[in-house]
């Protein structure tokens, strides 16, 4: 019994980090699984070295990437680090005057 007690801890321990590291990465790995084997021609991606381009062609354990006008470059699949979706990014500058009409005129100091 005593031993069991000690060993409660120790268990414990176990779990909590199995709960919050081991888990959310394994989830995290079946998601970039899921992601890398649903690419298909056309799309428009990043791959992990921070190069974008667009697949060209699918081949089993490799892609064709277009990273240029006429120039295609062989990489992995697991390189695929993001497909890229067609939604607009907010411009620097709407963003920049956003926050100027925001902000409140805290000058109120004649000179």
């Amino acid at each position: 019994m005593d031993t069991l007690v000690g060993l409660l801890p120790i268990i414990a321990i176990a779990l909590v980090f199995w709960l919050l590291i081991i888990r959310p990465q394994m989830r995290r790995q079946r998601e970039l699984v899921q992601m890398q084997s649903a690419i298909s021609a056309g799309d428009e991606v990043l791959l992990s070295s921070g190069v974008f381009g667009t697949i060209a062609a699918i081949e089993d354990t490799h892609l064709m990437v277009t990273i240029a006008p006429g120039v295609e470059i062989k990489v992995a699949r697991g390189a695929v680090a993001q497909i890229l979706r067609d939604e607009p990014a907010p411009e620097l500058g709407e963003q920049r005057d956003a926050e100027a009409t925001d902000a409140p005129d805290t000058d109120t100091e004649e000179r």
